[in-house]
């Protein structure tokens, strides 16, 4: 779902216009930038299945980073800090803020079998395992990109170029998710697929940060 991410925050970006994107991008994908750090700390794990290669689903064990009340705690965090930094108003700020962290939770809901935890470890867990059905949940991820990013550009005032520029990082995003879901070869190890996924979501929100900046 990381292509679908960069769409709700490009979503919320329309409604909140002076917090910049890449921040919208960095709290919805911030779930996933705490799954794979937690990971790395041995705090949280990944399996890669035998099966990988015909189904391209991790087995997740991510109670503190992907649980729904950690998660809601991790928005309320999100939230408190974009009221104490972001951009006035600073309550309107903090909610989309806080928004685009908790969605992280609802979209990973969505595709994940039942793996995700209602509170924490050894909590009941859900998942309605639309990743089951790939092209169904692939379509649905796409058109939440195409939505997002056609709500974010109407009346953003980018340049030409970075408009541009924006459609092709999110077709690339979505064409990077496509493939991993799809085509990709097993990752070599959980370490290795938490390191390139870290790189990945610092790479696309620093662009995002930089091509959605209007023009002054």
């Amino acid at each position: 779902m990381f292509a679908g991410h960069v769409g709700v925050a490009l979503a919320i970006g329309r409604v909140e216009r002076r917090v910049n994107v890449g921040v919208l991008a960095l709290a919805a994908l911030g779930l996933d930038l705490l799954l794979w750090a937690f990971v790395l700390a041995g705090w949280e794990s990944v399996v890669i299945p035998p099966d990988f290669a015909s189904r391209h689903q991790p087995q997740f064990t991510f109670p503190w980073s992907h649980g729904m009340l950690p998660a809601a705690g991790w928005s309320l965090l999100a939230g408190a800090w974009a009221y104490a930094g972001l951009s006035k108003p600073a309550g309107r700020a903090a909610v989309c803020v806080a928004a685009a962290v908790f969605s992280h939770w609802l979209l990973d809901a969505l595709v994940h079998v039942p793996e995700m935890p209602l509170a924490g470890a050894g909590s009941p867990k859900v998942g309605l395992a639309l990743w089951n059905a790939m092209p169904v949940a692939l379509g649905l991820e796409s058109l939440v990109v195409v939505a997002g990013l056609w709500l974010f550009l109407s009346g953003a005032g980018l340049s030409r170029a970075k408009a541009a520029g924006l459609v092709g990082l999110c077709g690339s995003v979505l064409a990077m998710t496509i493939a991993g879901m799809t085509v990709a070869p097993p990752p070599p190890s959980a370490a290795a697929m938490a390191a390139s996924s870290l790189g990945a979501i610092v790479v696309v929100v620093a662009l995002l940060a930089w091509l959605g900046t209007r023009r002054r």
